[in-house]
């Protein structure tokens, strides 16, 4: 959940207050994301594509029509084409979180075609490596997909609501919408239990959650889906846990209480999701092993799988967390994570 705060420094991303902290009241340092070209790369294959229409035309085609920069605009491909598969995918955000979800997409559905819609045109060279069609942001109603995700981060859109909405006129009605949302949404700060159908937090409390809720509001009015995921992390490398031991201390409170999922289990109860073809519902991704902060340290430094050591957290005021469980989640959907815990996440590295 990368949102922002006093604590850690400017912000980082999505899924909309989410990904780096593991918690609502953190923020991450812009400084220290790393580039998406340095992340390991989901690796799947791209010569099946050659038997679907749009891959086929766009193969065939001698002179693509291109972008700005030089690439093939897939996007106006598409549109002209509408020729799109029953699992065909549109990912509108795809960064981490939906290269992993592109990757597990393609191995259950083979054959399919997977769009990811960009703001810019930064990483479509790398998209299109990894087989993944880009669209630059834009107009796409004469285009539908069977089956689109939302996992862009609200930091960059200046109308994140209507980015929203746009994705979801995408949607065909078919298949599945799914909107990754964040846990922030639950109106709770003292450490105590909370799930699924616990309260949110009042529209008009605070900005960030306003426009989190509305945006959720968006798609399940027209039959979307939305999956409130805890605080994000993949590895040794990118994580809330990196952060605090490169500061060393930290001004936060030790006792409160985070709840975290992993990217490749963050990516797997989507796809599980987007499979049942559901309508109207909200999910909850966690890993159901909640820490406080300083239970998360003590257990980096034990690990010993890092050369430096964290010192402490030294805040004693700032707001608590709560204790996440979704149970109810894991028993619908048939869903368990492969990481069922970060001491886990740690004995694994």
């Amino acid at each position: 959940m990368e949102i922002t705060s006093p604590t850690l420094g400017p912000r980082a991303g999505h899924p909309s207050l989410r990904r780096f902290p593991f918690s609502s009241s953190l923020r991450v340092s812009s400084s220290y994301r790393l580039p998406l070209s340095s992340l390991p790369k989901p690796k799947f294959p791209t010569t099946q594509r050659l038997t679907t229409p749009v891959a086929m035309s766009l193969a065939s085609s001698s002179q693509p029509a291109s972008s700005p920069s030089g690439l093939p605009d897939i996007g106006s491909e598409v549109s002209s084409s509408g020729l799109i598969g029953e699992n065909d995918l549109l990912i509108v955000g795809p960064g981490v979180l939906g290269r992993i979800v592109a990757e597990r997409w393609h191995r259950e559905h083979p054959g399919c075609q997977i769009f990811g819609q960009t703001m810019t045109i930064d990483h479509h060279e790398e998209l299109i490596n990894i087989g993944i069609k880009p669209i630059l942001r834009g107009p796409l109603e004469t285009q539908k997909f069977p089956y689109v995700i939302f996992c862009a981060p609200p930091s960059r859109s200046p109308d994140y609501i209507g980015d929203v909405r746009q994705a979801a006129s995408c949607w065909s009605g078919d298949g599945s919408l799914l909107f990754t949302s964040s846990t922030a949404a639950y109106d709770c700060n003292d450490n105590s239990p909370c799930d699924e159908d616990s309260h949110i937090v009042p529209l008009g409390r605070s900005p960030r959650t306003d426009v989190l809720l509305r945006a959720e509001e968006a798609v399940l009015g027209v039959g979307g889906c939305v999956l409130r995921l805890a605080g994000l992390y993949i590895s040794s490398q990118r994580g809330a846990h990196v952060y605090w031991l490169e500061k060393g201390t930290v001004d936060s409170h030790p006792d409160h209480v985070l709840n975290l999922i992993h990217y490749e289990d963050a990516a797997s109860l989507s796809v599980a999701v987007l499979n049942k073809k559901l309508r109207g519902r909200i999910f909850l991704g966690c890993d159901n092993h909640p820490l406080s902060r300083r239970e998360l340290m003590d257990y980096v430094n034990k690990s010993g799988k890092f050369s430096k050591k964290f010192v402490g957290f030294t805040g004693t005021s700032d707001p608590l967390g709560k204790r996440l469980s979704n149970s109810k989640t894991r028993a619908e959907i048939g869903w368990e994570p492969k990481y069922t815990s970060f001491p886990y996440f740690l004995e694994q590295l």
